[in-house]
Formats: structure tokens, sequence, C-alpha cells
């Protein structure tokens, strides 16, 4: 239970700050600058295109070597973040681009600023969008979380291992880490849908509308 609860803070913080992230590496995508673009790019590319267990290990291992040195705790969460965030961006970049332009230059003709027409405007509708695939990321993040085990982050995994080292109980206490995890995957699909039905209402109202 003890790295069940951990598991649990360790991909609520993760995903909050790959969502942050996430968002402003899609408006730099977005932004029609191009040295913004091809930074948000380059992470995207970087981050998308090596393991997670790589960049923890680096994080945690590698950049001791140039005097940059972080707990274990803080390792795993600045590791589980990046990558994150570079696969949420693309999520967010897709919902946003849903978005039809038209809206957004009728928000500007009305007077609103970009800001506004992004916040009252793109977003709430992007928003919608994305649920499903973010829902479908938070599931992912919380299995991926068990990488942090090989930098000894105690998470439901490394919790495990170490029981087994005390009472040798090795295919009993594997079962048991992964009913935690089943546990806590159909906990959250719980939530998704209600998120789904929730958001996706307006939708479906305005469908019935015009039908």
């Amino acid at each position: 239970m003890e790295g069940a609860l951990t598991t649990l803070w360790l991909t609520a913080a993760s995903l909050l700050c790959g969502l942050v992230l996430g968002v402003l590496i899609a408006l730099m995508r977005l932004s029609g600058n191009k040295p913004l673009a091809a930074v948000a790019g380059f992470y995207c590319w970087i981050f998308r295109g090596t393991p997670l267990l790589v960049q923890l290990l680096i994080i945690y291992t590698g950049l001791p070597l140039f005097g940059i040195r972080f707990s274990v705790t803080t390792a795993a969460l600045l590791g589980l973040a990046l990558n994150e965030a570079a696969y949420l961006s693309e999520i967010v970049r897709s919902g946003i681009s849903a978005v039809g332009s038209g809206q957004r230059e009728a928000g500007l003709a009305l007077g609103l600023s970009r800001t506004q027409v992004f916040r009252t405007i793109t977003w709430p509708q992007a928003f919608r969008i994305i649920i499903p695939p973010l829902g479908n990321s938070v599931n992912g993040l919380l299995k991926t979380t068990s990488v942090a085990s090989v930098i000894s982050m105690e998470e439901l995994l490394r919790r495990t291992q170490i029981l087994i080292q005390e009472k040798f109980l090795v295919l009993e206490l594997f079962i048991a880490a992964a009913c935690w995890y089943l546990v806590m995957t159909t906990a959250w699909e719980l939530v998704q849908r209600q998120l789904e039905k929730r958001y996706g209402r307006a939708y479906a109202g305005h469908a019935a509308d015009r039908r």
C-alpha cells in the first residue's frame, strides 16, 4: 500500500508538471515563430525518440558527472514529467488545431485579445477533444512509473522487490503488485468515463438540437 500511494502521487505530480510544460510546447509549435517551433520540435524529437529508462539514468547518474545532482524523488519526477510533456504536447496541439480558425478570427474581430480568444474560445473546445487521449495517457503514466524503480524510487514495483528480498515470495508478491495496478487503473477508467460524459455533454446537446 505504501508503494501504491507513492505511485499515485508520482503519477499525479508528473501529469500536472507534464501537462503545463506540454501546453507550453504545443503553443510554441503553433506560434508561427520558426525558432520557437524548432526548439519545441527538437524537444519532442529527443524525448519521444529515446526510452524513458535511458532518460532517467542520464538524469540520475549522468548529470552528477557535470555537478548536477538530484535526489531519487526529484530525478524520478523530473524524468517522468519531461517525458510525458513531449507526448502531451502532441495531444494538446492536435486538440487546438482541431478548433476552426474561423472561430479564432471571429473572436479577434469582436475585439478580444489573443489571450482572451485562447482562454474563452479555443481552449474550452480543445479540452473536450483532448480528454479521451489525455485519459489514456494517465493510465499509461500510472503503469510507466514502475520504470522509476531502476533508480531506487520506492514506488509500487520497488516496494514489491524489497518485500521479495525479505520474504522470498516472488510469485505471490508480483501478483499482489499486479492487483494493485489493476485497482488503480480501473478506478481511473471510471473517473475518465465520467469526465468524458460531462465534457462531451455540450457537443451531444448541440448534435441533438441539429437533428
